[in-house]
């Protein structure tokens, strides 16, 4: 026995260094890395940029606590492994990265790297950072230099065995990280590179709206083709052309609208999309928004759509479902959402036709009404129409039943909903 578990661990250790060498070696390769950086002609134009494209990257919603300093970190990042904690960005030199130069910076940005050599854990999305451009990392460290210093430790990530060990990084950045920056496709409009560029850089939409593997990693494959969000528990949709799930059949004035306002006709964000909304998106020129919103509807469906499961209820069962269903729907959901599921433009959003209540994966509207949820606060949208939690005064047979209900009138098709798939939902916020 003791002989087994010490060749794991060998052959671990050996998988460690081999892993290691492959990535300095490739890294040694990219000639990205040492890419020098270009004083900036405008000094205040290069921090008013930084705090910018800080916005974009929604530095600021990741990096500052409930409660805390702005961008003075230690905000739990929730991982399958344990929790990662935000660092303090501020410009304290001793907590913070007030003795960092823009080198430095680059290095974590591009590289995954800590001032002092150490690998960053992924929460910190470098693998989306690295195809940010020198300039653009440089501005945003000009612009964090300018924060007021915040005394503030880093907290240490709180992780499970074996994950605590870094060395095992090597391995993960082996498998699922190439440094490297976003290279223009020449085919494309200067439009289009640009959403690319924001969406696959600053905007890391792939860190949420990517399916990820059993370790944390997304294959590049299915890229924005939709996800459930670790450990949040919460579904991403696809960010593509895909007609049936994604965005093929959205107006390209409707996405810009609901990106930057966080309501569109028919559509209302919510849940983890809400707060990047308010934190970043809103916060974008509308040419890059209109950039962003071309570059995402052009792209093809990476993967097939989720697929329903086989109707497990009998129809009758099924079928007085749905009459239970209806009565609750009339008493508790009609007035804002109509009797004929249509909603209010750009007030409450329609039932009739979503993709988001078609989608053979339940979560998000299980947990809408068993939790609430508001659309944020936005300079478009200031004061947004929410939907009020149904948790307390329904039972999680009365929500199955509505949202089965509703899962097939006005045309719509969905298998019924169980009272243990709302069970699941109900304790976690």
């Amino acid at each position: 026995m003791k002989r087994k578990i010490l060749w794991s661990i060998l052959a671990m250790l050996v998988a460690i260094i081999a892993s290691a060498v492959l990535w300095l070696a490739l890294a040694n390769r990219n000639p990205d890395l040492n890419q020098p950086s270009v004083p900036p002609a405008n000094p205040a134009e290069q921090i008013k940029q930084g705090e910018y494209l800080a916005r974009v990257g929604n530095c600021m919603s990741c990096h500052t606590a409930r409660g805390g300093e702005q961008y003075a970190g230690g905000r739990a990042v929730p991982t399958p492994f344990g929790n990662i904690y935000t660092s303090n960005l501020t410009s304290d030199a001793e907590t913070g990265i007030g003795k960092w130069n823009n080198g430095d910076f680059w290095q974590a940005m591009h590289n995954g790297k800590s001032k002092d050599g150490s690998l960053l854990y992924p929460a910190f999305p470098y693998t989306n950072y690295t195809k940010v451009t020198r300039a653009d990392s440089d501005a945003i460290f000009a612009y964090l230099q300018t924060l007021p210093a915040v005394a503030q430790k880093n907290i240490d990530p709180d992780l499970r065995f074996p994950y605590d060990n870094r060395a095992l990084l090597y391995v993960w950045r082996a498998l699922y990280f190439r440094p490297g920056q976003y290279v223009n496709e020449d085919k494309q409009s200067v439009e289009w590179n640009r959403g690319a560029y924001l969406a696959q850089g600053l905007g890391h939409c792939s860190a949420c709206h990517s399916p990820r593997d059993s370790f944390g990693g997304t294959n590049l494959k299915a890229e924005l083709g939709g996800g459930m969000i670790p450990i949040l528990n919460w579904y991403a949709p696809p960010l593509n052309g895909d007609k049936e799930n994604g965005l093929g059949n959205w107006e390209a004035a409707h996405l810009a609208a609901f990106l930057k306002t966080g309501v569109a006709p028919n559509r209302s964000v919510s849940g983890p999309m809400a707060e990047v909304v308010a934190g970043s998106l809103q916060h974008m020129s509308d040419a890059d928004i209109s950039a962003l919103t071309g570059y995402l509807k052009s792209l093809p469906q990476q993967i097939k759509s989720p697929a329903a499961a086989a109707e497990n209820m009998r129809p009758e069962d099924k079928k007085a479902m749905i009459t239970a269903g209806a009565k609750l729907y009339e008493n508790q959901c009609a007035t804002c959402h109509q009797a004929s599921g249509k909603g209010v433009p750009s007030v409450y959003p329609a039932l009739a036709g979503s993709t988001a209540i078609n989608t053979p994966i339940t979560t998000n509207a299980i947990r809408m009404v068993l939790h609430g949820g508001y659309a944020p606060s936005t300079v478009g949208n200031p004061r947004p129409y929410g939907m009020p939690p149904f948790g307390q005064s329904m039972s999680d047979e009365e929500v199955a039943a509505v949202l089965t209900y509703v899962r097939n009138s006005w045309g719509n098709q969905g298998n019924a909903i169980s009272s243990n798939e709302v069970n699941q939902y109900r304790s976690r916020h």
